[in-house]
């Protein structure tokens, strides 16, 4: 699905995947078709980290995979020891069985357990011998700092075990989800990890770790102004995006158990970032917090009393009456991406939650029964 409005482009990176919607222009890039070069796993599992890129690499390159389909390549890390495969919705959609290769270079057929579109996760199945099985150390997403150093390894263009690092450039970052609600507009995907370690089609689903060998994130777009014109590949700006492992923490589970992951659902819009213009126009005098645009009816806000916006504006489209939420279960909204990051990482469908609106110049709490995503 494509949604052109910039001239940037926000590319998934299987090496044929399914675009996910975006507010930038959306394309895929196929990578170059390479043969898979075997890596031979450390010989020593427990080799101990003493802080060199060398040995992290020997410690958690047995838990990273290569994700084949009859439509492209990706790539996927080993979550626990029954044999789940975590990767990209992207990678394996549309298909039932892909071939998972080791980094020993053992081959085996996975079936697709489960995906979330919205998030972009999927878990294959495999049966495999005990001695190719090595889950990767799960991290707190929550815990990193911008600018602290992150390594990625995966498949890029077919080249199997690479590894690049780089930086945490940004955290909490948004993206319109892959599926739309009845009405328009796009669901979020949140508590995004922006990162400049250089990711390339074929990264998509590979583990994004910290310096403790920890997977911390799963790598999945990058944004780019310019594509290669003999090869047609994106060229890579150091501007990429990798889903959250706390995120994927919560959902392969459900993923694993039932096939699907439920969402928490607060029923509102708002924009991720406004400009002092749009906040003068409102009337509003606090520049922070997520403004509410519209309200699902029927939904959990409407049912709790939120207030969207209904009185026309100097600006075309924007009304001003709404309430401004500026803290969620008493922690302080500055953007909406803040909310909606809380939101889908800390909650549940049915969990009871406060939020703190301005209404006109006045605070109030309002209690708020949450729903399940539509």
């Amino acid at each position: 699905m494509k949604r052109i409005l910039t001239a940037v482009i926000m590319l998934a990176l299987a090496a044929t995947a399914c675009a996910l919607p975006d507010r930038m222009q959306s394309e895929t890039q196929p990578p170059t078709q390479q043969p898979i070069v075997a890596i031979a796993p450390a010989s020593n599992a427990s080799i101990p980290l003493d802080g060199s890129l060398a040995s992290l690499y020997q410690q958690v390159i047995p838990g990273v995979v290569a994700v084949r389909t009859d439509t492209g390549l990706g790539s996927g890390f080993i979550f626990n020891d029954q044999g789940y495969i975590v990767t990209n919705h992207h990678v394996i959609e549309g298909v039932s069985t892909v071939e998972v290769v080791f980094a020993s270079g053992y081959k085996a057929n996975g079936a697709v357990v489960g995906f979330d579109a919205d998030a972009d996760i999927a878990v294959v199945k495999v049966n495999a011998p005990a001695s190719e099985i090595h889950p990767l150390a799960i991290g707190d997403s929550s815990a990193l700092m911008v600018g602290q150093p992150v390594v990625a390894i995966g498949n890029p263009f077919g080249l199997s075990g690479t590894m690049t690092m780089g930086i945490i450039s940004g955290l909490g970052r948004t993206q319109p989800a892959h599926v739309a609600p009845d009405g328009g507009g796009f669901f979020s995907n949140a508590d995004i990890i922006q990162t400049d370690a250089a990711i390339n089609p074929g990264n998509s689903g590979g583990p994004l770790f910290n310096l403790n060998g920890e997977v911390v994130g799963v790598n999945q777009s990058i944004r780019t102004e310019s594509v290669n014109q003999t090869t047609g590949n994106a060229v890579n700006s150091g501007v990429g995006f990798s889903i959250s492992i706390n995120l994927v923490k919560r959902i392969v589970p459900g993923l694993i158990k039932t096939g699907k992951y439920k969402y928490p659902y607060l029923g509102i819009s708002s924009a991720s970032d406004m400009s002092l213009a749009e906040f003068e126009a409102l009337g509003l005098t606090q520049y922070t917090g997520a403004y509410v645009m519209s309200i699902a009816s029927g939904g959990p806000a409407d049912r709790a009393g939120i207030r969207a916006g209904n009185s026309p504006t100097s600006i075309a489209g924007l009304k001003a009456g709404g309430d401004l939420i500026i803290a969620f279960d008493h922690k302080p909204v500055k953007t909406f991406d803040d909310l909606i990051s809380y939101l889908i990482t800390s909650k549940s469908p049915g969990d009871t939650v406060v939020l703190t609106v301005l209404r006109g110049d006045a605070p109030m709490d309002i209690t708020i029964t949450l729903g399940e995503r539509p």
